[in-house]
């Protein structure tokens, strides 16, 4: 699990109970996951979020700490790419979320699935 990406949390990304808004924290991950699939994929940016699997809650932040996403790729499709996601906190590591697969489809001008020509993780 490669951890590229930190956050810090604000009063404005909390919820009514005064912890991580769980909405903000998946909106983070969508980006994240784009980004680290483009590169996967040649700096491709015509990819499209297809599929999130479950996702596991396992523990909240609150104002002032600061969160890492981790992401890793589980396999490559023809079209696809699968992704697994990690957030936790950077100074106690306590896992925040799992997210076993998260799917990007890669597509053409018209908008239909495309290969994408890609087959080994890169760096």
């Amino acid at each position: 699990m490669r951890f590229y990406s930190r956050k810090w949390i604000r009063p404005a990304d909390l919820n009514s109970h005064g912890s991580l808004f769980g909405g903000q924290l998946l909106q983070w991950i969508d980006e994240e996951a784009a980004i680290f699939a483009m590169c996967q994929l040649n700096n491709n940016p015509n990819i499209v979020t297809k599929y999130i699997s479950e996702i596991n809650f396992t523990a909240s932040a609150r104002t002032g700490d600061i969160v890492e996403m981790g992401m890793e790729v589980v396999a490559f499709g023809r079209t696809s790419i699968t992704l697994s996601c990690e957030v936790r906190n950077k100074v106690t590591k306590e896992k925040i979320i799992t997210i076993d697969r998260i799917v990007f489809v890669s597509l053409d001008a018209n908008g239909r699935p495309s290969p994408h020509g890609c087959t080994e993780e890169r760096d």
